[in-house]
């Protein structure tokens, strides 16, 4: 077979891949500052003579208005006028109460969630639109989003080979099977394939997804704080620490004929020293219940309280504590709700008064812990907090809703201290515009012919429009990181493909196949796809290799079908460095590094050709 010449353009474009790879890897600099100088290094070596064509510099910057960019942008505001409404916290809460605080199964409900949704939506689209989800999920378990986004990503980018509309290079591939057709005699032209036949294999990569993470994830899944610093126990380590009072909420049920029915929160709470921070019962949540408010049954109620008290008033009362936050799940999640400190300032009109008189927990919506005076904490299980009088500097440790602490802000008589918690602005009214325009971009997509990003802005647009979000807060939705991570990248695909280096690699690998087996050469094609899906587009990688699978396959006596559809699935293959949409969209919400792609998608890219050509021999 006679192979194409190398030359000096291929050269320099080897050498931009291998430096692109390198700065990827050792992160000298931030991978979206790295992205940056690669695009900057190809629009001044166009400088050089005989490197003038390498890119064409009129259209460098084209990537930043590019389909897959804008599609980015779009999604991110449209998840975020989602979340806004409350449609993704109530996901969320749905996920965390079936899914509770254990990790492999948050990872199951969430990932299969997006696996299955990109089947029939853009990956990228599905992982951006679970990204608050994923967030307010972290916040109320504890867990890690590190531990979380990574699996979704992978599962997003495996959904989009259950269906022929998942991903683009599945989308594209009827339409290179229709134009190679034309060369081809009657006898081996290639049959079409249909929406679902891809199905069984992609239901395989998914589930082969899910099982890696569920067995191998505690040990290749990193563990990385949030960007701020903070992870999900902090604050109750720092209130630990700092006053040595225990803030962890537990939930107890109250059975009709117990002990606790008809007597009052404050009777309970002083003949126990605990706190009772929120009751349940007839289907409605009361959180900081006032004092003098009776225990109806049956019921659930919400108590902090040291381990010695708590041990008591359950023994006392033959009651029970549930293993795991149920019915409070979304209302003193840590995303609702928490701990946090309040100063009494000189000339507040609590100055005094005791917080018995000031109905604290009524009026504030403060649950006091401690009281912080002087050098010297005073706890519940000391004295009746609800009979000291403040004075001027005493801190409040109580425990409180986010949106009652967020009120207090603006109160003269506080000076809140605690402020890294969730500002929300919610905006429940609006949730039926924010399906709307979800629903129609979502329609757009599956049921029109215009571009995926057209159909996305729609809905990005309506969002604004319909005033679910502001044009700032739009804004703010998306990543910039990312943006310019993916924009960037784009010119350097585009090298490789137009400087015949894509090709060169090609040429090189298929001409060592001759005379090889049937499977080897059908995974060395795979393997190939793999690695041009890491360094230009899925699509550009499609484009360039299913002509050259097809010929191979008829020169060896295989099925050019099923070579086909081996590099559409294999440019999914996306796992060993972020350069994928998906996994560019998780680096920075996860605080990820690219070894961190590297030690989990290593093993995930070998499962994947693995399972991918198994299942493809099997079937065809």
């Amino acid at each position: 077979m006679e192979t194409l010449g190398l030359t000096f353009e291929m050269v320099v474009v080897l050498g931009l891949l291998g430096l692109t790879i390198v700065l990827f890897v050792s992160e000298i600099v931030r991978v979206d500052i790295a992205a940056i100088l690669i695009m900057v290094a190809l629009g001044l070596l166009t400088a050089v003579p005989g490197l003038e064509s390498l890119v064409d510099v009129r259209h460098l910057f084209d990537g930043f208005a590019s389909n897959a960019v804008i599609s980015i942008i779009a999604v991110m505001i449209i998840g975020a006028g989602l979340d806004r409404t409350g449609v993704m916290s109530s996901v969320a809460a749905w996920i965390t109460k079936v899914g509770g605080a254990t990790e492999n199964r948050i990872i199951v409900l969430i990932s299969g969630a997006v696996g299955v949704i990109s089947s029939f939506m853009q990956n990228v689209g599905a992982a951006a639109l679970f990204l608050p989800v994923v967030s307010r999920v972290s916040t109320r378990t504890g867990l890690p989003m590190s531990r979380l986004l990574m699996p979704m990503g992978f599962c997003a980018i495996l959904g989009g080979t259950m269906t022929m509309v998942g991903s683009s290079p599945l989308i594209l591939l009827n339409d290179l099977i229709a134009s190679i057709n034309g060369t081809l005699p009657a006898e081996t032209q290639i049959d079409t394939f249909s929406l679902f036949s891809v199905t069984p294999v992609g239901i395989c990569l998914l589930i082969t997804g899910l099982l890696y993470f569920i067995i191998f994830g505690r040990f290749v899944l990193p563990t990385i704080d949030s960007p701020d610093g903070t992870s999900g126990n902090s604050t109750l380590d720092y209130v630990n620490n700092l006053y040595q009072i225990d803030g962890q909420v537990h939930e107890i049920r109250i059975p009709e004929g117990s002990k606790p029915v008809g007597r009052t929160i404050d009777d309970l709470q002083r003949g126990y020293h605990l706190q009772i921070i929120a009751t349940h019962f007839q289907g409605h949540t009361y959180p900081a219940p006032p004092r003098n408010a009776e225990i109806t049954a049956p019921a659930t109620i919400a108590v902090i309280a040291d381990e010695n008290a708590l041990q008591a008033f359950l023994g006392d009362n033959e009651l029970t504590e549930a293993s795991e936050l149920d019915e409070f799940v979304e209302t003193l999640g840590a995303g609702k709700a928490g701990i946090a400190e309040v100063v009494i300032p000189p000339g507040s009109k609590l100055i005094g008064k005791t917080g018995r008189e000031l109905w604290l927990r009524k009026v504030y919506g403060l649950s006091p812990l401690a009281i912080y005076r002087g050098g010297e904490t005073l706890s519940r299980d000391q004295e009746d907090l609800g009979e000291i009088p403040y004075l001027a500097g005493d801190t409040l440790v109580c425990h409180t809703a986010w949106d009652a602490l967020a009120r207090l802000e603006k109160d003269s008589d506080f000076v809140v201290v605690t402020t890294d918690f969730p500002h929300e602005d919610l905006r429940p009214k609006k949730i039926g515009w924010a399906l709307l325009f979800f629903l129609i971009a979502v329609s757009l997509i599956l049921f029109s012919d215009l571009r995926l990003s057209l159909c996305l802005l729609v809905g990005a647009i309506g969002m604004v429009v319909s005033r679910v979000l502001s044009m700032d807060e739009a804004y703010n939705a998306v990543s910039w990181p990312t943006v310019f991570l993916l924009a960037s990248l784009i010119p350097l695909g585009q090298a490789v493909q137009a400087s015949g280096t894509a090709a060169w690699i090609a040429d090189q690998v298929l001409a060592v196949l001759d005379g090889m087996p049937i499977w080897v050469i059908q995974t060395s094609v795979a393997v190939l796809a793999t690695f041009f899906t890491l360094v230009m587009s899925n699509v550009g990688a499609t484009v360039l290799l299913v002509p050259l699978a097809v010929n191979i396959a008829l020169g060896a006596g295989a099925d050019p079908g099923v070579f086909a559809l081996t590099v559409a699935i294999a440019t999914s293959n996306s796992f060993l460095i972020p350069t994928h949409q998906v996994n560019a969209l998780l680096m920075g919400p996860g605080g990820y590094r690219v070894v961190d792609f590297m030690k989990a998608g290593g093993i995930m890219t070998i499962l994947f050709l693995i399972v991918a050509i198994g299942a493809l021999n099997l079937l065809w």
